[in-house]
């Protein structure tokens, strides 16, 4: 397995709750998650008919497909067949017997990322820059543990607009693949959360991990 693989996944993973769940946001208060934590042990679009004239298509890309992926997660359609390929062989996706999208087996990677990753994809921390904030001081956290540091946990981005520690991404294309999907955002933060908390700050994101595969 590689750590684009596990990018690959979480963004199969926000697709198919947008496809499938009739509510997507997370609405637990900070109290809600607290006192959880505390009892915790251990799709494509049709053509369009309406265009101008005949000689233009407004066609959409499938976002199962492998140039769909490739263009919203940042990294090679080559890759993204490779990653789909070490994904089946291990059981952590499979493709769909109508139509062939890839759909991922949401309890094995819960449970990969709950209790593995930290150990196959650990933390690199860098110097200090401005970024996206990671771990708990994601907006999914909302404040409910404060970071011990004085700086936050970023993904480095040129665009940021916070100042922290630079957490070297699970992937390098992270910072552009969340831009635009908050789902995959909030799994990304998650993640790195688990990989780089305290026990008490992992069950949070344990917690919420199940909350967002639960769909």
């Amino acid at each position: 397995m590689k750590s684009q693989d596990i990018l690959l996944l979480l963004r199969l993973v926000a697709l198919e709750r947008r496809a499938n769940a009739p509510n997507p946001a997370i609405s637990e208060t900070p109290e809600d998650l607290n006192r959880e934590v505390e009892s915790t042990h251990e799709m494509p679009d049709d053509e369009d008919s309406s265009a101008a004239t005949p000689f233009v298509l407004n066609m959409e890309l499938d976002p199962y497909s492998v140039r769909g992926l490739s263009s919203a997660i940042g990294i090679s359609k080559s890759e993204v067949s490779n990653a789909l390929g070490r994904c089946y062989a291990n059981g952590l996706a499979r493709p769909q017997r109508l139509g062939g999208s890839p759909v991922v087996n949401r309890r094995g990677l819960e449970e990969f990322l709950s209790y593995g990753v930290r150990f196959v994809f650990p933390v690199k921390m860098l110097g200090l820059a401005r970024g996206i904030p990671t771990g708990l001081t994601a907006p999914i956290f909302q404040g409910i543990l404060r970071n011990a540091g004085e700086h936050p946990p970023v993904w480095p981005d040129p665009h940021g607009d916070t100042l922290g520690l630079v957490v070297e991404p699970l992937y390098k294309t992270v910072p552009f693949a969340v831009r635009d999907d908050e789902t995959l955002y909030k799994l990304l933060a998650i993640v790195d959360s688990i990989r780089l908390g305290q026990p008490r700050e992992r069950k949070l994101a344990i917690t919420q991990l199940r909350r967002l595969l639960d769909f």
